[in-house]
């Protein structure tokens, strides 16, 4: 389940400045392992001055375009993403984990749906694969994208969004919005928020008609656009989002212990089925999470974030109670079933078991 496996990096591009789309072959061997669903991301890890750091890229291709891309952005301090502009290069060799992620929805041939896509910056990445799959494998379904940069000279995938257009026309349809340039439309200019949602939904976006909402970006602009769409009747089972990142990434929000964790014992037993194989350890009821006490015991537990926004942590709870922390990756449904993200969790209970192969 966490075994990583190469791949060879076939072709780099620069789509903007400040951005690589990186085109990527596994072995013959590996092929199925890399069959990926619309929305879908890979997780890499890579040695940076004596450091293992993992980071997720979400892939940008669709399912029908016979290759594997992933769309990287240098973001300031970022190891991984400013390695990758400034180094990268064709014949390279990157490690990554098979792709995984839920941000997609079942396709049918036969359905006429018209989809809503909002996307921020380089949340485009699994946004247009998502396009590009739908167009092709739903023949009567539409697609509308609301796409939000601080400039044009920052749309990542500009040309390739035109020539969709082209391509599907009548079915998809593209709205930039622009925080810094002023634009023809004065509704088009500035951020996505639940206000802009507002005046969108009166006059340019039929809202009735959506059947299904994508949402991919940071979550400020998340946060209003769901509350907008719930505001105009899209029930939340009809909304799928993805974040890049959330306050506790970046470091501006701590969250605060919470005081079931300080009642009963100091340490607590853990027990972590991983690739079949169960290990028990003791942990701390406090401070660290269950993903972090796993690492610590030398299991090779899957993880990339440790933020709540991937999934790439998920296991299913088998006995005792967890608190999750923070969770913008899983679905309602899932953490009914006993699915929790274990960077996120802290035992409740005196012993917990978790499995990462379900």
């Amino acid at each position: 389940m966490t075994k990583f496996h190469a791949l060879k990096v076939t072709d780099v591009q620069n789509t903007i400045r400040d951005a690589v789309v990186v085109t990527l072959q596994p072995e013959e061997t590996d092929a199925a392992n890399f069959e990926f669903i619309q929305g879908q991301y890979l997780t890499f890890r890579k040695e940076v001055d004596g450091e293992e750091i993992r980071r997720s890229y979400s892939i940008c291709s669709g399912k029908d375009d016979g290759v594997l891309r992933i769309g990287i952005k240098r973001v300031s301090g970022g190891r991984f993403s400013n390695w990758a502009n400034d180094n990268l290069k064709p014949g390279d060799t990157l490690e990554a984990m098979p792709p995984t992620g839920g941000f997609h929805a079942p396709l049918q041939a036969d359905a006429q749906k018209h989809y809503l896509g909002f996307a921020g910056g380089s949340g485009i990445t699994p946004v247009l694969s998502i396009i590009k799959t739908t167009l092709a494998r739903e023949p009567a379904s539409q697609f509308t994208l609301l796409y939000a940069n601080r400039s044009v000279s920052t749309i990542m995938f500009r040309e390739e969004l035109e020539d969709l257009k082209n391509i599907y026309m009548g079915r998809f349809n593209v709205i930039h919005i622009l925080e810094d340039d002023a634009q023809e439309i004065d509704l088009f200019t500035g951020r996505i928020d639940a206000k802009k949602c507002e005046a969108l939904f009166s006059g340019w976006i039929d809202i009735d008609a959506v059947d299904l909402a994508y949402i991919c970006g940071p979550e400020p602009m998340m946060l209003g656009i769901v509350e907008a769409l719930k505001q105009h009747g899209i029930d939340e089972s009809r909304i799928k989002y993805e974040l890049f990142e959330t306050a506790a990434a970046t470091g501006q929000r701590a969250e605060q212990p919470s005081p079931r964790r300080a009642e009963g014992l100091e340490e607590v037993e853990a027990s972590v089925t991983l690739d079949g194989t169960t290990r028990v350890f003791r942990m701390s009821k406090t401070g660290q999470s269950l993903l972090e006490a796993a690492l610590e015991n030398h299991l090779d537990v899957p993880f990339s974030c440790k933020s709540g926004i991937c999934s790439t942590c998920k296991a299913k709870v088998l006995e005792g109670e967890v608190e999750m922390v923070a969770n913008h990756a899983l679905e309602d449904y899932e953490v009914e079933q006993g699915y929790v993200l274990t960077c996120q969790c802290h035992p409740v209970s005196d012993r917990v078991a978790v499995d990462y192969d379900q």
